[in-house]
């Protein structure tokens, strides 16, 4: 059942060495002849995970007979205590030594039934509870036992390849990479090999073990994503020679290991709830690679045999993602201000640098006119580095004045008066109002004006819900049919319940009512909606309101519901609005990003940590030890959050936290000789010597809150 490696029968101690495989050519031969590393993952993530493939319906080869084992947890549980108390380990290596010798055994010693099929996906017919006490155990046993397993499992790898994998074969897989032992950098050429394999099975094969990886315990769950992430930083980094191959040698270490990280990213995806946060599959290793070469690769090829971790989006961090965009923003710029600069001198026109900016010009008294006027005007130059001057004010714009029109803007906007959004209470967020008009420019100048933000790295006080975000990626590229829909995102009752809660609990409350629903509730498939004042009727469907909602219907009544107050009614708003974003924010960069990304990448972390702040400051005429900054700081942590937000404000342009925090701000304090004041652009703060904590809190919190407005000396 499988092939043997005779060469290591005599070489028991050869699993000692670190690089044993460099020195078994024979064993290198070997894995060359297996099947290639499957490419495409990403793609596959994007199949429907509950419908069973086609493929898993097709026949399977026969499978053996699995040997009868019957060891219980209570008896390998007594004979740990035997060995560990007595010192004789015999009984406890036999075991070892069988049960990792093929993927037979391995089934004969966990399958709960040996030659039952269990060809589900929601049932891996795996004893978990003995596979846990088992590897639980195994780091507790002597070196020669743990060598004799690894040993077995370099057996079982090399089990000649025929074909497509049988579901024993799959179970081995799955309780194979459970190994505790892959901690180890020791092991981690048995470990690569492994995830090879798994990487290299076929969709149908994936479909099942991501499955079954989504009911392990959260615990092992856990440990396995870290081992995975453990394993691509070490490899990433360089190694010393004796520790691991060359790299130049094992360049598919890391694809097949992100490539079965993905199986298990998309395990978590289809968890309710996820077993784990999606930030906890970021790896911060890649915060510091050239994720631009990455990110060319990947535009280059796309999701081929070339790898790139821009395939496995979920693997990189927010901060690396806001760089890619950073970056794609820069050279679009550059590339935007180069085409002006060729067209002014080939018509051999007077070159004014200011046609390198997109220059906005307002009048505080006539913010929202004439910002809307001035971008429905330069629509042209929108992907140039935006640049703001306030009418009647010498501040000139080097960062803090963009800032500050951002945020003097989207308050003015947002404000309920205005009638564009809505605020709802309950949820705490803004939603479009359903007023039907015309003309909905404005709503592609408000997408245009958050896209602004996005592209000029400025985060802005907005509150949407996070199904907006769901919405605005859906698709993450403009279509190139203008009659695709667009921003109709699957709506379920959990994203109605991010926007009007207090519905979608009655909603809730209809799917569970045990009664007669429609003698009860009275309902129909049509619903009411008020607009301007006027209460108006909407059919969920033809027909809907001679349709009753039974037992029977409605589940599809509030599937209907949902989809018709998050996607149907405020469809032209919400078009126009995404239209403006895309705008200025096209970019394959937006395929990167998860929903939840994309709202910090607009909103900036929601974590306001000024003890992070404190730690990060550089300081100028002054240190961290002298009287005025420790009073700065004990004033400043002891702030209550509306004037730490307007401090922020002030130093910053903005009250809006950085993607990464403010440990990435720049923050710095220096030393002048009147009132404090700030330079915006520099994320700077100037401080007079101030003699006690009582002064300076005074005028600090002067200053802070009369910060609007911009001057020279």
């Amino acid at each position: 059942c499988h092939v043997k490696c005779s060469c290591l029968d005599s070489l028991p101690d050869v699993l000692l060495c670190t690089n044993y495989m460099i020195a078994l050519p024979f064993m290198q031969s070997i894995w060359r002849e297996l099947p290639p590393i499957c490419s495409d993952v990403r793609q596959k993530q994007r199949i429907s995970i509950d419908t069973l493939p086609p493929e898993v319906k097709a026949p399977f080869p026969s499978e053996p007979v699995i040997p009868l084992r019957t060891k219980t947890i209570k008896e390998f549980q007594e004979d740990m205590e035997r060995a560990t108390t007595s010192g004789d380990w015999r009984d406890v290596r036999d075991f070892y030594l069988t049960t990792f010798d093929s993927f037979l055994e391995i089934n004969a010693a966990f399958k709960r039934e040996a030659n039952a099929p269990f060809n589900t996906t929601e049932d891996s017919g795996v004893n978990s509870k003995f596979l846990n006490a088992v590897y639980d155990a195994l780091l507790c046993t002597p070196q020669d036992i743990q060598k004799s397993v690894l040993k077995g499992i370099i057996n079982s790898l090399l089990r000649e390849w025929k074909g497509p994998r049988t579901k024993d074969d799959l179970r081995a897989y799955f309780i194979l990479v459970q190994n505790p032992q892959y901690s180890s950098t020791s092991t981690y050429v048995i470990y690569a090999h492994l995830l090879r394999q798994i990487a290299a099975l076929s969709e149908a094969d994936h479909h099942f073990l991501v499955h079954w990886f989504k009911k392990l315990s959260p615990r092992r769950f856990r440990q396995l994503v870290e081992r995975f992430l453990h394993f691509i930083s070490t490899r990433l980094l360089p190694a010393p020679p004796d520790e691991l191959p060359p790299l130049t040698r094992c360049s598919w270490w890391i694809p097949a290991a992100t490539k079965v990280l993905a199986l298990f990213n998309a395990a978590n995806s289809i968890s309710t709830p996820p077993i784990m946060s999606f930030t906890d599959f970021y790896n911060i290793t890649l915060d510091h690679i050239d994720i631009m070469e990455q990110y060319r690769t990947w535009q280059s090829h796309g999701n081929s045999n070339k790898f790139s971790f821009c395939q496995f989006p979920f693997i990189l961090s927010t901060v690396v993602k806001k760089a890619i965009i950073q970056r794609d923003s820069e050279q679009q710029m550059i590339s935007m201000a180069r085409q002006s600069l060729v067209n002014k001198v080939s018509r051999r026109q007077r070159v004014d640098m200011n046609l390198l900016f997109l220059n906005i010009k307002v009048r505080r008294a006539q913010l929202l006119s004439d910002s809307l006027d001035e971008l429905s005007r330069k629509r042209a130059d929108l992907k140039k580095k935006l640049k703001v001057t306030f009418v009647g004010e010498a501040g000139l714009d080097m960062g803090g004045l963009t800032k500050e029109w951002f945020l003097l803007l989207v308050r003015q906007i947002f404000h309920t008066d205005y009638g564009m959004f809505t605020y709802l209470k309950d949820s705490r967020c803004h939603w479009f109002s359903s007023w039907k008009c015309d003309n909905y420019s404005e709503f592609q100048l408000v997408g245009t004006l958050m896209g602004l933000a996005v592209y000029n790295s400025i985060a802005l006080d907005i509150h949407f819900p996070p199904y907006c975000y769901k919405k605005l990626l859906t698709p993450p590229i403009v279509p190139c049919d203008q009659n695709t829909p667009i921003g109709m995102a699957t709506a379920t009752l959990g994203d109605l319940q991010q926007v009007m809660p207090d519905l979608a609990h009655g909603l809730g409350e209809l799917l569970c009512y045990e009664g007669n629903v429609e003698e009860d509730f009275y309902l129909t498939f049509q619903v009411f909606q008020e607009e301007l004042g006027v209460v108006r009727s909407y059919n969920l469907k033809p027909g809907g309101d001679k349709i009753p909602v039974n037992k029977q219907n409605r589940k599809e009544y509030v599937q209907l519901y949902a989809g018709f107050l998050l996607n149907k009614s405020i469809y032209k708003q919400f078009a126009a609005f995404y239209r403006g974003f895309h705008s200025v924010c096209a970019s394959d960069a937006l395929m990167l990003l998860r929903p939840e990304e994309v709202e910090m990448l607009v909103c900036g972390s929601p974590e306001l940590d000024m003890s992070a702040l404190q730690r990060a400051a550089q300081y100028e005429g002054y240190t961290k030890a002298d009287l005025t900054v420790r009073c700065f700081w004990d004033v400043v942590l002891a702030f209550p959050l509306e004037l730490q937000k307007k401090l922020l404000h002030f130093a910053t342009g903005s009250d809006r936290v950085p993607v990464g925090g403010l440990a990435n701000l720049n923050f710095k304090i220096a030393k002048i000789d009147v009132l404090p004041i700030s330079h915006t652009c520099f994320n700077q703060i100037c401080l007079p010597p101030y003699k006690s904590r009582k002064e300076l809190k005074q005028k600090l919190t002067i200053a802070i809150s009369n910060a609007e407005g911009f001057g020279l000396e």
